[in-house]
């Protein structure tokens, strides 16, 4: 269950327990009253914490949701410092996608300098946790460019750890979407994923799950799963492309109006991914 957390007591604690849900995601996107104006709701974040301490205490398996935007990157330690002082077992950091009630959201996004900054962070504060003994999990989301990064930091200073992160992301394949992947809104519309709500690929009131998945004769989906030829833009060229797959197209459709062109939040230079660009600055 992904939610804000500001209706779960003990008893909806318990309750969900028993139903056997597996995790509940309660989302906290900053500190206080930040988080507050976010949720449109005074004392929201008191509420999600209280949420948080709730399903703790009866057993129920939580964790934080944080999704970076302009207004509360800043608070990437806050939240660290949130997650160790109230014993936090896991924290997903998700990058903004333009779509659903992120789509008016493309201006609030970070730079592509400022994401590294906050890739740094988290690896850093992963990192202290690890060395104190505290097994948390620390995730990021919603951008594959974060596994070649983490890969290219790693191969620095321990380049025998580094290719173990390399065979990881080898056999993660990078983005799923219409590949293992999938979404099925409240009317039975079926999509790739739960951003890529431009293109339905069928609806369970007509056809079974099963019919809409494996149909031979989707030409979007058969193109969604292999993709690499379609790929425009640094994505099309990119060296990363077995590991990352084009990242998410929905935020490229959203940013330039093509579903092929190169993710815009890809923040790996072009050196980083081996592309030359021509002195006009387009790419050979």
């Amino acid at each position: 269950i992904s939610t804000n957390g500001t209706l779960i007591t003990r008893n909806m604690a318990k309750s969900i327990k028993n139903r056997g849900i597996s995790y509940v995601g309660i989302s906290l996107d900053g500190i206080g009253e930040l988080n507050d104006r976010f949720r449109g709701k005074k004392g929201a974040f008191e509420e999600a914490l209280e949420g948080i301490r709730a399903c703790r205490e009866v057993g129920q398996k939580v964790g934080l949701r944080f999704t970076i935007n302009r207004h509360n990157f800043q608070e990437i330690d806050d939240i660290f410092y949130l997650v160790k002082e109230e014993g936090i077992p896991r924290v997903c950091f998700y990058h903004l996608v333009y779509s659903g009630r992120g789509k008016g959201m493309m201006e609030e996004d970070i730079s592509h300098e400022e994401t590294r900054e906050v890739l740094d962070k988290i690896m850093d504060h992963t990192l202290k946790f690890y060395r104190q003994g505290d097994e948390k999990e620390i995730l990021t989301v919603d951008n594959h460019a974060d596994g070649i990064y983490l890969y290219l930091k790693v191969r620095e200073s321990n380049p025998e750890r580094a290719q173990e992160i390399m065979e990881l992301l080898e056999a993660n394949g990078g983005n799923r979407s219409g590949i293992a992947v999938g979404a099925v809104d409240s009317q039975g519309n079926v999509f790739p994923d739960q951003f890529t709500r431009n293109h339905s690929l069928g609806n369970l009131r007509e056809k079974s799950f099963k019919e809409i998945w494996t149909a031979d004769n989707n030409t979007f989906l058969s193109n969604l799963r292999d993709r690499k030829s379609l790929l425009k833009g640094r994505c099309g060229t990119c060296k990363w492309l077995d590991l990352c797959n084009g990242n998410f197209r929905a935020r490229a459709e959203a940013f330039t109006g093509d579903f092929w062109e190169s993710d815009p939040a890809c923040y790996l230079t072009e050196e980083e991914i081996g592309v030359k660009l021509k002195p006009e600055g387009k790419i050979v």
